[in-house]
This record gives C-alpha cells, structure tokens and sequence, in this order.
C-alpha cells in the first residue's frame, strides 16, 4: 500500500469528526449533569447516572427518557456536574471527627426525668 492511499491520521490529541460523533475537533461539549430518580416504592431520589445536556430542561427529559423507561420513577431531578460538592474519601476520618465526642446529639445521652410527663 503506498503512502497516497492510507488514510490521513489526525494530530496527536486531536479527534477526527467520525470519533467525536460528528462534532468537529476543539468544538465546545455540552455540560454534564447528574440524574436523580425517586423511585415509586422509595421516599428518597437515587443517583441514576449523568448525561450531557445544553439545558435543565433537556437534561430533565433525556434523564427521564435514558433511566424511567419502565414507568419506575415518579420524580427526576438534574444537577449540572459542576455544581457537585462532595468530601473525599480518603479524608474520611478528619472531616467527619467533629462528630466525634457529642453524644449529647442522640436520644440515648439523655435520662427520663422523674417530674416530665409525656417522655
């Protein structure tokens, strides 16, 4: 095979159209968002997965059309991924240590009084 018929090969850390679903190379991405769903049985939202989005409201429908496909959501909320604060896990023990030493928190820390009715 000579060299007029190989397929030209993009720039290291460039991507051909083709690969980037037929956006071309260095154009802008949609933000990412994160998808909670309340499942009908549960109280509370779960995380479902993430998907790009150029808005909430697109990313509330994808979210709802990608994770609620048997009808087992009754509740979608998007956050946009940037948004997201979270610890992290490896400083575990230093950031939940305040905790720590205030057992006045819980209902068992404190005795019935003989005089409070109602307890």
């Amino acid at each position: 095979m000579t060299s007029e018929n190989t397929p030209a090969q993009a720039p290291v850390g460039q991507q051909s159209e083709s690969a980037t679903g037929g956006a071309p190379a260095g154009r802008h991405q949609w933000p990412m968002w994160e998808v909670f769903v309340r499942p009908s049985r549960g109280l509370s939202h779960v995380h479902a997965g993430s998907l790009h989005a150029p808005d909430a409201q697109m990313a509330l429908r994808n979210g709802r059309d990608l994770y609620t496909r048997r009808n087992e959501g009754v509740s979608v909320w998007v956050v946009p991924t940037a948004e997201v604060s979270a610890s992290d896990p490896d400083r575990r023990d230093a950031f939940f240590e305040s905790a720590k030493g205030k057992e006045y928190r819980h209902a068992t820390y404190y005795t019935k009084s003989e005089g409070v009715k109602h307890l």
